[in-house]
C-alpha cells in the first residue's frame, strides 16, 4: 500500500467518524442514575442468592483443590521425563508446573475468602436484625404506657416541657 493511499483511507475514515455522534448516557425515559427511583428498582439480594454463591465458592474450592493436584502431578512427571531424555522443554514444563501451584493457591484463597466473607455477612446481618428488633421492642414497651392523647394510662396529662 502506498503512502498516499494510506493517507486517503485515514482521511475517509475520519470523515465517516465525524458524521456520527455518540452520547454516553441513557435516554431520560430509560431510567438510570438520575437521583430518583430507577425503572429497574432497588438492588436486592436474598439469603438464598448469597447461599448459592457461597456454596459455589465452596464447591470450587473443594473440587479445584483436588483436580488441580492431578494436573500438577502429571505435569511434574512429564517434565521429569522430558528432562531425563535431554529435552530443554522439560525445564520449561517444570517451571510452568511451579507457577501452576502458585496460581492454584491464589484461586483457592479467593474462594475461601468469598465463602468466609459471605458467612461473616450472614452472621452480621443476623446480629443487626436482632439489635433492631430489640430496639424497636423497647420503644413499643414505652408506648404501651401512653395513649394517643399524651396522658399516661393511669395518671394526669403531662406537660410537653417536663
Amino acid at each position: 500500500m502506498a503512502w498516499d493511499e494510506w493517507e486517503q483511507l485515514k482521511s475517509e475514515a475520519a470523515q465517516k467518524q465525524s458524521a456520527h455522534m455518540q452520547l454516553n448516557q441513557l435516554a431520560p425515559s430509560g431510567g438510570g442514575g438520575g437521583g430518583g427511583k430507577s425503572a429497574w428498582g432497588d438492588l436486592t439480594v436474598s439469603q438464598k442468592d448469597l447461599a448459592a454463591i457461597g456454596s459455589a465458592a465452596q464447591d470450587l474450592f473443594d473440587d479445584f483443590g483436588q483436580y488441580s493436584d492431578y494436573a500438577r502431578v502429571a505435569s511434574t512427571a512429564a517434565a521429569g521425563g522430558l528432562k531425563d531424555e535431554g529435552f530443554a522443554l522439560g525445564g520449561a514444563l517444570d517451571h510452568v508446573a511451579e507457577r501452576w501451584v502458585d496460581q492454584v493457591q491464589s484461586l483457592l484463597d479467593a474462594c475461601a475468602h468469598i465463602s468466609n466473607h459471605l458467612r461473616f455477612t450472614k452472621n452480621q446481618h443476623a446480629a443487626d436484625e436482632s439489635f433492631i428488633a430489640g430496639t424497636l421492642s423497647s420503644i413499643s414497651l414505652l408506648d404501651i404506657g401512653f395513649d394517643h392523647t399524651g396522658r399516661a394510662a393511669d395518671g394526669p396529662r403531662r406537660s410537653p416541657l417536663r
